[in-house]
């Protein structure tokens, strides 16, 4: 199989709210909007992601609930920054502190208005110990 794209789509009772976070702190730009359904795309990355209306006739009845228990992870360059604008600046909520993980991330957790945890992400050399565990180097050199 071929693919041509692949993109998360949220299902929520919250459209408006979802998107405008979504754009305002995450730089995506509306791309379709109906009542029901809103795609988005980031502009500097092209990366996509939908939105849609729990309720809505063409998601099977007995799955129509707002989306829970998912971690979008967003990569940045300088997750220092990007910690300092939305948690200290923007005041979003803080779900895990700003830290480095032994496996190679720098990173602090918030979520978005229907409790989706977004992990915010800079990759980092990993400890020792887990470099065997990578199958490529995803890492930047430091020096």
């Amino acid at each position: 199989m071929k693919l041509s794209s692949f993109y998360p789509v949220l299902m929520t009772d919250r459209m408006k709210e979802t998107g405008d976070f979504y754009q305002k702190h995450f730089g995506f730009s509306i791309v379709f909007d109906a009542d029901w359904y809103m795609s988005l795309k980031q502009e500097e990355t092209g990366d996509e992601l939908a939105i849609l209306q729990a309720s809505h006739e063409t998601v099977p009845s007995p799955f129509g609930k707002s989306v829970q228990g998912l971690i979008l992870n967003f990569e940045v360059d300088n997750v220092d920054q990007v910690y300092q604008q939305l948690i200290k600046e923007r005041q979003l909520p803080l779900h895990l502190a700003l830290r480095d993980e032994a496996f190679g991330q720098r990173h602090f957790i918030t979520r978005d208005p229907n409790g989706v945890l977004i992990d915010v992400i800079t990759v980092i050399p990993p400890e020792e110990s887990f470099q065997n565990q990578y199958k490529e180097e995803v890492w930047k050199d430091e020096g």
